[in-house]
């Protein structure tokens, strides 16, 4: 064959193995490596959705693979956040959303909880002290 049009050219669909697309097969293999470093204790570590090429179906396909979980929390500060539990131990899907509500992050987090939910520990001395106060004063005496 002299001539490049002489060449036969066959294009073939992307192949899907299990049902998902290859960047959702993508997504699940660097979980498993985060989730075995996270039980060996190492550092939590998080996906940024926002920042991968994936259509809607993909971003289904990998709500589908990790399932819902038993845990979900809604945080109202300076916006809303949703963080929900998935099926999978260690795997949290996590959305921040602007005072309009538009989503301005999207991230998988594998972590024993999430940092957002977890109480500073400033703002934890600071509820001591406002309990204590509480015991000290005599309003602190309520109805059951």
């Amino acid at each position: 064959m002299s001539r490049l049009s002489e060449i036969p050219i066959q294009i073939e669909p992307a192949i899907r193995v299990g049902g998902l697309g290859g960047g959702v097969t993508a997504i699940l293999s660097e979980l498993v490596s985060l989730l075995e470093r996270l039980a060996t204790g190492e550092e939590s570590a998080a996906i940024d959705l926002r920042s991968l090429p994936m259509s809607p179906q993909d971003r289904s396909e990998l709500r589908r693979a990790l399932g819902e979980g038993e845990v979900q929390a809604t945080l109202n500060a300076d916006g809303i956040s949703n963080i929900r539990e998935t099926h999978v131990p260690g795997v949290w899907w996590v959305e921040h959303h602007d005072r309009h509500g538009e989503l301005i992050a999207e991230l998988i987090e594998v972590t024993r909880m999430p940092h957002i939910l977890m109480s500073a520990t400033d703002e934890i001395a600071l509820g001591a002290v406002a309990l204590r106060e509480q015991l000290t004063t005599p309003t602190a005496v309520r109805a059951s």
